[in-house]
Formats: C-alpha cells, sequence, structure tokens
C-alpha cells in the first residue's frame, strides 16, 4: 500500500538545535526530513511542545534544516513560550518560529481528534529519534483509520549496558521500548547484530513488531583547513578519536595509553579527541583538565574542519564498549583512513574486516598497534580499500519499500 502523507516526528530535532553539535541520532532525523520531501508524497511533521502538539506544514522542514546547518533562529518569544517554556530561551525561540508553519495546533489531550482530522489513512508515522514514544501519543496515532506507525530504535545501550548513561535511563528507555512493543506496525534497525539486540527486549515486553533493517547513509564532508582553530599544528603523526565525550567511548584507555607512551619515549605522536564533553565521572575529565602529554581536546568543529583534521591523521582510534550502530569507523573508512576499532559485532556487520581490531580494555595492545601506525608500518588505507559504505539513497530505498 503505498503512503498518501509521510507524518515525520521532528520532536527530537526541535529540542536539540541551538544545543552544540548534533548528536548521530539528531542527524539521522534530519536526513529523514531532508530526504521525505523528494519522494513527491506529502509530508508533515509532528512536533510535541511544552504548550501541547503541533502539525507542521512540509515548509517547516526547510526552516528547521536550515537551522541545523547554522541558520540564525528568530530572537522573538511568544506569549505562549514566556509562559510554558522555562529554563530555556532558545527553545521558546524556535516553539514560537515553528507555529507560524502550524497546519494545526492543540493541547495534548485533543491530539487524537485533530490527528485524526487531519491525516489520511494510508499516513505513515515516522519516529527515527526516540522522542514522543508514549502510550497517549501512540493512541492519538491510532485513531488514524489505516495510519501505520514505523519507529526506528538505533540501540539498547540504556537496557544492556545500564552503567554507561545517566541513572534512571534505562526506566525510561524500558518505557519507551514498552510502546514500541505495543504500538509499532514496523521497526527500522541499522544492523542485524542491533536488531538481535532489540527483538530480544521486544519479545520480553510481549510482542515483536516485523522487522526492516538498513545501515544509516554516511556522508562526508569536503575538508576545510580554513574552518581549523587557527595555530593548530597538524604537522607531526597524529590520531583521532570522534565522539562525545562519556564513560561508553571509553576515553579514558587512551588517556591510559598516552601517558603510557609519555612515560616510555621522547617522541609520541599527537591525539586529537573531537567531540564535547557529555556526561562521565569527574576523574575523567579532571585528567583531560590537568592534560596528557600528546593530547588535545577540539570541541565545537563544523563538519569540514572535522574532516579536515581526520583527513591526514593516521587512523581513526575506537575503542568504544557499546554501539548502535557506529558512525566514525563509517566516515574513516569512507575518507580510506586506517581504522582501529574495538572488536564489536555491529562495526564487524558493517565493515567486516576492514578496522584494525582489538580487546576495549587491553591497553597493550592498543599501544603495540598505535606506535606501528605513528611509525608508517601499519595498515594504513587511502581510497576504499574495498568497503562498501552505506548511503542514505540505500537506506531509504530500503525503508520506504519496505514500508
Amino acid at each position: 500500500m503505498r503512503a498518501e502523507t509521510f507524518l515525520l516526528d521532528v520532536t527530537r530535532l526541535a529540542s536539540r538545535l541551538g544545543r552544540g553539535a548534533l548528536t548521530g541520532i539528531d542527524r539521522v532525523e534530519l536526513a529523514y526530513m531532508r530526504h521525505l520531501p523528494q519522494t513527491g508524497i506529502p509530508c508533515l511533521g509532528l512536533l510535541r511542545t511544552s504548550a501541547g502538539m503541533i502539525v507542521l506544514r512540509q515548509e517547516a522542514f526547510g526552516t528547521i534544516a536550515q537551522w541545523a546547518d547554522g541558520a540564525e533562529i528568530p530572537k522573538r518569544r511568544d506569549l505562549l513560550a514566556r509562559l510554558s517554556v522555562r529554563g530555556s530561551d532558545v527553545q521558546g525561540r524556535i516553539e514560537t518560529a515553528l507555529r507560524a508553519h502550524a497546519l494545526a495546533r492543540c493541547p495534548m489531550m485533543f491530539a487524537d481528534r485533530v490527528l485524526a482530522r487531519i491525516c489520511k489513512a494510508q499516513t505513515i508515522y515516522l519516529n527515527v529519534g526516540h522522542s514522543n514514544l508514549t502510550h497517549r501519543m501512540m493512541r492519538a496515532l491510532r485513531n488514524v483509520p489505516g495510519l501505520r506507525i514505523a519507529v526506528m530504535v538505533h540501540d539498547t545501550i540504556p537496557l544492556d549496558h545500564p552503567n554507561f548513561t545517566r541513572k534512571g535511563q534505562g526506566d525510561v528507555f524500558a518505557r519507551k521500548l514498552k510502546v514500541v512493543s505495543a504500538h509499532a506496525d514496523v521497526v527500522i534497525h541499522t544492523a542485524p547484530s542491533t536488531r538481535r539486540q532489540t527483538e530480544g527486549h521486544l519479545a520480553a515486553f510481549g510482542r515483536v513488531p516485523r522487522a526492516l533493517v538498513s545501515a544509516l547513509g554516511v556522508e562526508v564532508p569536503v575538508p576545510d583547513a580554513g574552518q581549523l582553530p587557527k595555530g593548530l599544528n597538524l604537522s607531526r603523526p597524529y590520531f583521532v578519536s570522534v565522539g562525545t565525550i562519556e564513560p561508553r567511548k571509553n576515553h579514558g584507555l587512551l588517556l591510559d595509553v598516552w601517558e603510557a607512551m609519555a612515560q616510555r619515549y621522547a617522541d609520541i605522536p599527537g591525539l586529537f579527541i573531537l567531540g564535547n564533553r557529555g556526561w562521565a565521572e569527574p576523574t575523567l575529565f579532571e585528567r583531560l583538565d590537568r592534560g596528557v602529554p600528546g593530547v588535545q581536546v577540539l570541541s565545537g568543529l563544523s563538519d569540514p574542519a572535522m574532516a579536515a583534521v581526520m583527513e591526514n591523521a593516521r587512523a581513526l582510534l575506537f575503542p568504544s564498549l557499546a554501539e548502535g550502530f557506529g558512525l566514525p569507523p563509517f566516515e574513516a573508512a569512507a575518507m580510506g583512513l586506517a581504522v582501529i576499532s574495538s572488536d564489536l559485532p555491529v562495526i564487524r556487520d558493517c565493515l567486516s574486516d576492514y578496522p584494525v581490531y582489538l580487546r576495549p580494555t587491553d591497553s597493550y595492545s592498543w599501544m603495540e598497534t598505535i606506535l606501528l601506525h605513528a611509525s608508517g608500518k601499519g595498515a594504513v588505507r587511502r581510497g576504499s580499500g574495498g568497503v562498501e559504505v552505506p548511503s542514505w539513497d540505500g537506506h531509504f530505498n530500503t525503508v520506504l519499500s519496505g514500508l
């Protein structure tokens, strides 16, 4: 059955704008926002705000995408935003601006009536951002005859590795996954290994919806050294690590390796950590604040600037302890950059034998492999190396045809 309307949930992305670099999940929602209008099928946006629900016209997609690309968010906050949005000036401004694109808006208690009036029978609701997954919202959507619900579950890390998430996040995520189990018609998975993990939890919650598996697209920006911080020295051998600084990304292992190298050798390679601070035990941030020889954190870089740093690195280092997909190794492989990675099922699913795989707790093997690559004797790859990097076109062909 061909869709007559796409209803894309944009709640997560709208809540993330103006708060620094977008996360991987944010970028997925943005990719859907950019692609769906190209299908020729009418699109609407669903936005949950502090004052209720807004159904957005398709034109709002372009506005949100421009903000995501750095365009200035209007300064105005209307009376409703001033009354309902607490503690976030930028969120109030976003909600104010998006109300100008509203096809309809209402308190959540009337969401079912409004959606039933607006949405056509062959509407497909797409939620790819893990936001707005509540029984209340799903029941409102179910009031539209013939509407189908498709949800992307990126990973189940909060349930599988609660020690890698903030306190209480596991309970919140479990409630969301129960909603998916109860209401979703289709679950979109990004890799076979994440499908296995997710469906194990869905089965425990009582119902496993139909599955679609499609790797996310990888877009590598054109490097632009002109956007790099002034004075940044890229002349000596160096490595890069890309990702938010948090326990799951295992930056502590890299700091251990660089401290050990500094104690043993007079000349060591550099390490650029490309990412913003997330949450972590204070000791990790204290180590970074004190400084580790050869290590420099670069936060807030644009995508072209990050690509410029990665372009001439000896390898991408990816010692992550758990991943749902793992975009940085894909991006590195697309650039022909060597990848040294933890031996995770999802990385093997997607990159096969391209990376050098190491145990994420074996600091000695990491140091030896890093030194080998620093000397130029490692398997530094340029060109695709036989790796088929997934594209967004391929992702959408699989998902939309499957829906």
